[in-house]
């Protein structure tokens, strides 16, 4: 039976919410991976050590889906405590090098064992260039990291590789494998994927209709235009919310509706 045992890395803040899920699969013969690395917070390595003694199991991969802090970070820490695991995830140079240990490189579609379970890495671009998924067939399990969450909407870092043009299709992608539940970092399972997909789909719909609004209405900066759409917004999370919206100018501009001089942006 495939039940993933979800474990929280204990990182609350304005940027992770309640903060991270990681999720321990054991396998036969006590195999385990986790999925994804936390930031490396004491009790986050308590509560993977606990369960790995409860279950008599031995933890030999830790699979990252994407390389930003939250997901990444704990690995040197988990490497300490649990040296004979190997730790996976598709490359990116520029943010992999940070974490001070040897990666071993994940490809799109590749099947990785963990006690007879198999999970194939998908990769889900957008939210970052490194994101991946991890598909379990037989139970229709997607772990999504940060490709959506149940409530609210991702951050798509387009000045740390996001690209939303890339972020919709790998939906889409998503949206083909017509997985039964999924896992996300963030927030509880989701288990109506195909609304929660369609509901995604639409709000970036929405947004880019917003954003097209306000270049028609002559606000030209990311800032003025951010603070047109997210009028009362959390000044903590506002420069979420420019990322998001440069996603969304980059969008435009790569498809010939909008332009931008020395920072000015217009529509076309």
């Amino acid at each position: 039976m495939f039940e993933p045992i979800v474990l929280h890395a204990h990182n609350p803040g304005p940027w992770t919410g309640e903060g991270n899920n990681t999720f321990l699969i054991v396998g036969r013969g006590g195999h385990a991976a986790l999925i994804d690395a936390g930031q490396g917070h004491p009790e986050h390595l308590s509560l993977i050590g606990s369960e790995l003694r409860t279950r008599r199991a031995r933890l030999e991969q830790v699979l990252v889906t994407h390389g930003h802090t939250d997901h990444a970070s704990g690995a040197p820490r988990l490497l300490d405590a649990f040296p004979q695991a190997c730790f996976r995830k598709l490359p990116w140079e520029d943010f992999d090098r940070r974490f001070g240990l040897a990666w071993q490189a994940l490809r799109d579609e590749e099947a990785v064992d963990v006690g007879g379970h198999t999970l194939i890495a998908i990769h889900t671009p957008g939210h970052a260039p490194d994101h991946l998924a991890f598909w379990h067939e037989p139970s229709g399990t997607l772990f999504v990291g940060d490709l959506l969450m149940a409530r609210g909407s991702v951050v798509i870092h387009a000045s740390r590789g996001g690209d939303l043009r890339e972020y919709l299709a790998s939906l889409e992608r998503v949206r083909a494998l017509r997985p039964r539940l999924l896992l996300p970092a963030h927030g509880p399972a989701i288990e109506d994927p195909q609304r929660v997909l369609s509901r995604v789909i639409e709000h970036r719909h929405v947004r880019e209709t917003q954003v097209l609004a306000a270049l028609a209405a002559g606000f030209s900066t990311v800032q003025a235009i951010a603070e047109s759409i997210y009028d009362g917004l959390d000044p903590a999370l506002m420069p979420a919310a420019h990322e998001t919206v440069r996603a969304h100018l980059d969008k435009l501009r790569r498809e010939g509706r909008a332009e931008v001089d020395a920072d000015q942006w217009s529509s076309r």
